[in-house]
């Protein structure tokens, strides 16, 4: 229970369904400026208070974490991507690691069944397998953020708000009329609240921010960066590069902290390999097959073939070619809301 409208939904409802509920909050060690300041926010010691008033007003027994050594490998996680020029997705790392790993440990101490989430995406318990599926509200669909999710922690997964929409959400919040009704969404990295993830590089990665050069694609000197961690793929703002007509970030040369730049035709690729994929919903295939393949989060997901290669590893190939593929983000599979699983761009 995050502190958020989501969670809290979640948990009222499964209460409602009959099921024995403990709310559990995660503290991270990372403190946000409270909501009275005018933004939402998400682990503040308000949010923290918002999950415990609605546990309380529904007698959800409620504990409260401390998930800071945890979690800090996932800054770590964060900082290490940009450091190697990949762009990093650190929810689906939190998933991974602490909403479906250590917190599964603590729901075997507690001899739980089930971990439980606000996450926007449902999953099929059958004898055979266990089935990611997109959530119903297209809007708000996190599936995609779940993909690493194998089939034991899916066994053991429940999305309670995966068949509804968010204003059916709210609607419930409203009914029951819980404290966080009218509690807006926090959007940004949860330890970015500020969304200058670049302060963030320069403070724990010191040294090894060092300002290099900015090219095209032929070469050509265009200027200075101040240090390669600052760009992903597909950047165009911030660039501090003036050359007249519309330019992006389409390569980032870690080696020689080189920056390149080029059009947006040249951000245009048809292929990508993935690696440490997990087959979340079916077995590992022997052959490739057909589906749509999302490589981020807001990507509507574009026509491939999937093709399986050794070492948990698949070729993408797309019908028509794709934009900005980026290293370090994930490449997921589908079969209409069928999640099949995904990997991360080489």
């Amino acid at each position: 229970m995050s502190g958020g409208v989501d969670s809290s939904v979640s948990a009222v409802l499964l209460k409602e369904q009959g099921y024995e509920v403990i709310g559990l909050h995660m503290r991270t060690g990372i403190e946000t400026p409270d909501s009275e300041h005018g933004k939402p926010t998400c682990c503040s010691l308000a949010d923290a208070d918002d999950a415990r008033n609605v546990a309380a007003a529904f007698d959800i027994p409620f504990y409260v974490l401390n998930f800071e050594k945890e979690f800090r490998s996932v800054i770590d996680y964060f900082c290490r991507e940009y450091d190697h020029a990949r762009t990093p997705n650190p929810c689906i790392m939190c998933n991974q690691e602490l909403k479906f790993g250590k917190l599964l440990w603590y729901a075997d101490v507690c001899d739980a069944a089930w971990i439980a989430t606000g996450h926007y995406a449902r999953v099929e318990h059958t004898a055979e397998r266990h089935r990611l599926l997109r959530g119903v509200d297209s809007s708000k669909d996190q599936a995609y953020a779940l993909f690493s999710l194998t089939q034991e922690r899916l066994a053991r997964a429940l999305f309670p708000l995966g068949s509804l929409q968010k204003t059916e959400i709210r609607q419930i919040a409203l009914e029951r009329n819980l404290k966080v009704k009218h509690k807006r969404e926090s959007q940004e990295i949860c330890f970015v609240p500020d969304h200058d993830h670049g302060r963030l590089l320069r403070e724990l990665l010191g040294d090894r921010m060092q300002p290099g050069p900015v090219v095209d694609t032929e070469g050509n000197h265009l200027g200075t960066h101040g240090g390669v961690q600052l760009f992903t793929i597909g950047q165009r703002r911030g660039l501090g590069i003036a050359v007249g007509e519309p330019r992006y970030v389409v390569d980032l040369r870690r080696k020689t902290n080189t920056v390149v730049l080029g059009s947006n035709d040249d951000l245009m690729r048809t292929e990508l390999v993935a690696e440490g994929v997990n087959w979340s919903s079916i077995e590992p295939p022997g052959e490739p097959l057909e589906g749509q393949v999302q490589i981020r989060y807001k990507h509507k997901g574009a026509p491939a073939t999937i093709e399986p290669l050794d070492g948990d590893r698949v070729r993408v190939l797309f019908k028509t070619p794709v934009r900005a593929i980026t290293p370090g983000q994930a490449a997921v599979f589908y079969q209409g809301d069928l999640v099949l699983g995904g990997g991360w761009i080489r």
